[in-house]
Parts: C-alpha cells; structure tokens; sequence
C-alpha cells in the first residue's frame, strides 16, 4: 500500500539569451527543457524542496496568484507532465522515510559549489523566478558547515557523478576513492549481485540507508546540491 508520495525537482535552471530576448530552460543530463509559465512554477517551487502534493499547493497557489498565471491544467495534471518528461521525480511509500528512499535512491547527486557557471545559474535562478533577496540569494557562495555524514556525500560526490543509491553502497562498504569510471566500477560493482539497474533495491536493507538518505536531503534543503539524471 503507497500511501505518501514525495516530490522534488530534478536538473538546474538556465537563461537562454537569444537575438530575439531571453527564455528560461530547464537542464537535465544536459539537455534543455522548454516549460510554460505554470510548469516553471511548479518546478520552482521544487527546486531545492522535497514536498508532498498538499505542501506544493500550499506554495503554488499565493504564487500563482501573484504572477497571475493562466492555468492552462489543472495543478495535479501539471505536476504529473512534469514527472513524466522527467524534470520532477517523484516517491512512493508506505511512510515519509520509504517515499523519501524511493524519491532519491536513483537520482544523481551534483554539487553545486564545485561548479562556477552552476552556482552563477542558481544565484540568478533565486533571483529572477524566486524573488529571493539578493542579500540572502548571495549566500550560496559561501560555505555551509555541514554535519559529518553530510562531509562525507559531498566528497564522494565532489568526485563522481553517483546516485544516492551508488553512495549508501560507498558508505556501506568504506569506499574513500572513486576519482574515476574503473575505481567505481571495481568498488560498487565488482560483485554479480550488483548493477546499475538494481543498486536501489539491494540498498533498502543496508544499515547506512537512513543516515546517507537524511544527508542528502539536507543537502538539498540547504541548497548545497542539485539532482540529476543520467
């Protein structure tokens, strides 16, 4: 029985300046995505947020009145195109642990003070679609005192583009170098039992699946890192 559902956004925003004006797109496995003022909306309102469908309500409508959007679906059809075309992912389970595991154990995690024209983007995203302060916008430049289990994602994910599935498995089995395509492959999937597609599930019993989780998704909360699809 599925009984919550999480959501959060997937890839990072970008303005696109053309002779003819701007437009704002959507990065994912870098590929540009195209959305509409409701869909931007929605995946705004994710981005760096991990909600359920009552908590995106909450959100969306004093900001859909606000910009005086045209609803062109209705909020539910509007979430669920974006989970389709996979710009937001979205996790199911029994409770808020199980659906946050289901929502983030695939997702790639992507540092966000390692990369320059990433972070200019964010900054420029919390600006212009958020309506965040430019005080508060400019703090994502400086450095966030992270707890120690928060340490080690980050560093792991400073060195390779891994799910969080890929770093509960890192942590699992004490795993510091994975500076490198052979180094994660001989480390997470030197075994038959392990592969790409069924990572996710052969993590669901291991005993650092609850801290690795937490750590990522504090890291979203505290804008530290985007999610990615590969």
């Amino acid at each position: 029985m599925r009984n919550r559902t999480l959501y959060t956004a997937v890839g990072h925003f970008k303005k696109v300046v053309t002779k003819d004006g701007a437009y704002p797109v959507v990065l994912v496995n870098q590929e540009e995505y195209r959305m509409d003022p409701q869909e931007m909306t929605v995946w705004t309102i994710l981005n760096w947020r991990i909600l359920d469908a009552q908590g995106l309500e909450e959100y969306y409508e004093p900001m859909f009145q606000t910009l005086r959007l045209e609803e062109r679906r209705t909020l539910e059809n509007c979430l669920g195109r974006l989970v389709t075309r996979g710009l937001v992912a979205a996790g199911h389970g029994e409770t808020d642990f199980e659906a946050l595991y289901d929502l983030l154990n695939s997702l790639y995690v992507v540092p966000i003070s390692e990369s320059l024209p990433l972070r200019t983007v964010t900054f420029l995203k919390m600006l212009l679609l958020d309506g965040v302060p430019f005080a508060r916008a400019k703090q994502i430049f400086h450095k966030v005192r992270l707890s120690e289990g928060e340490a080690r994602v980050m560093a792991l994910a400073r060195q390779a583009l891994l799910s969080t599935a890929e770093l509960i498995r890192c942590v699992d089995l004490g795993v510091t170098d994975v500076s490198g395509d052979d180094k994660v492959m001989d480390a997470l999937y030197s075994d038959a039992d392990a592969t790409s597609d069924n990572i996710g599930d052969l993590m669901r019993s291991s005993q650092s699946r609850g801290p690795v989780t937490l750590s990522v998704a504090n890291l979203c909360l505290h804008k530290q890192i985007i999610f990615e699809r590969v």
